[in-house]
């Protein structure tokens, strides 16, 4: 598959280069494909909505993920270990704590800003050979066909169109390519928005993440670099607006009154912003020629802190289904074939139901503030807290729950020769 068939210009084009859709272009540089990454920010923009000021909670898989692509040096020089997880509930009596050390880990997590993660794909993508990227690009319409799928894109020169095996929709929760390839995706909102920032903890965090819930909704403290600490403050979206024209002061005695002084003094407000919430769901993570990763796919709730892992580990499945497709038929081999799209398909099922469920669930369990509810997830939180196996279930949850993972999951390279399972 060293070069396209006649009248194709690529064997996979990725629409979408924020951190899910950047990751597996980069999987994909080892393998025999010419790529093309359609990406509607500049390179230099400086405002790339998955390279904000925002940060990401990654799983230890997806470090791994993160190391075998080579990226991980770089965003590890400045990310943040989670080597504890502290879990209460405001005005209950129950908390639970899990403990990396406990559980044989150097840490449970890593916390990185999306600014830094962003930068480090991107740098690693430069310096990859056979990934052509189109930035700023815009597709508008996909038009499907027996043997490619027709992109018309709107590029700074005009109007252009790339024909490809495959197109990858990464293209976030109100995806064009997957409207265009006929998917339909159900979204339900949870009424609520979640308030980020950055803040100075009048105690050095220790490595510690903290996930507190109110009768409000949860409020999530994580450890960030240079002492500092991620918020994430979830509240009905009225609430959030309200809190959001607080001055500094007063936004965070409200912040202080909810979250409590475990960590000391709250002070050192960064930049404010709130983003709706809401589950949504693809009804497919695929169609014809066209496969669904990310955001595109799955929407979820900040809660468990999963989304960016979950659509890292769509990345990583879809690569090695194309790359043991070549293993199969080096000579011509067709990424967007049904038989690849179908194994991506049925290799992530598991995973992803679970993980939406989860997260769902966890939503639905910490959202009613009825006394009696509050009482038994109280009780809950202490047996959790007193039960090594359940610690360990829930330690394991940063690798997934897929039956088998990905390549690149469990440290291991990406190539057409040692595709298949080992």
């Amino acid at each position: 598959m060293s070069e396209p068939a006649p009248g194709i210009d690529c064997d996979v084009a990725i629409v979408g280069g924020g951190m899910v859709g950047a990751s597996l272009a980069l999987a994909l540089t080892g393998l025999p494909l010419e790529v093309v990454c359609i990406e509607a920010v500049a390179p230099d923009a400086g405002h790339q909505p998955s390279f904000d000021a925002r940060t990401t909670a990654l799983s230890n898989g997806s470090r791994r993920i993160l190391a075998t692509l080579g990226a991980w040096p770089q965003i590890r020089a400045g990310a943040t270990a989670i080597r504890r997880i502290h879990v209460s509930e405001r005005g209950a009596f129950g908390s639970a704590v899990l403990d990396a050390a406990e559980q044989g880990l150097e840490a449970l997590g890593y916390v990185a800003e999306n600014r830094v993660i962003g930068e480090a794909l991107r740098g690693a993508l430069v310096r990859a050979p056979r990934v052509r990227t189109l930035a700023p690009a815009t597709v508008t319409a996909a038009d499907p066909g027996p043997d490619a799928i027709a992109l018309t894109i709107s590029t700074v020169r005009g109007p252009a169109t790339l024909r490809a095996r495959l197109v990858v929709a990464a293209d976030g929760a109100d995806s064009l390519v997957r409207r265009e390839a006929g998917v339909d995706a159900t979204q339900r909102s949870y009424g609520q928005s979640a308030v980020i920032a950055t803040l100075m903890p009048g105690r050095f965090h220790e490595h510690v993440a903290y996930e507190r819930f109110t009768g409000d909704g949860p409020i999530a403290l994580l450890p960030i670099a240079g002492g500092r600490m991620g918020l994430v403050w979830t509240l009905a979206p009225d609430a959030a607006a309200r809190v959001l024209a607080l001055p500094p002061g007063a936004f965070l005695a409200e912040l202080q009154a909810a979250f409590g002084w475990r960590v000391g003094r709250l002070g050192g407000l960064g930049a404010r912003h709130a983003y709706p919430l809401a589950l949504t769901r693809a009804e497919s993570q695929r169609a014809p020629r066209v496969a669904i990763i990310g955001n595109a796919s799955q929407g979820l709730h900040p809660i468990a802190g999963q989304g960016f892992n979950l659509g890292l580990r769509d990345a990583a499945t879809l690569a090695e289904a194309i790359a043991e497709a070549i293993a199969a038929a080096p000579t011509g081999a067709d990424a967007g074939a049904d038989p690849v799209l179908a194994r991506y398909v049925e290799s992530r099922r598991t995973d992803r139901r679970a993980l939406i469920a989860f997260t769902d669930g966890l939503v639905r369990l910490f959202g009613v503030p009825l006394p009696p509810l509050a009482a038994a997830r109280g009780l809950g939180l202490l047996a959790f807290d007193l039960s090594a196996p359940a610690k360990d279930a829930m330690s394991r949850l940063s690798l997934g729950f897929a039956e088998r993972m990905p390549r690149l999951e469990r440290g291991l390279p990406l190539d057409a020769a040692g595709a298949a399972p080992p």
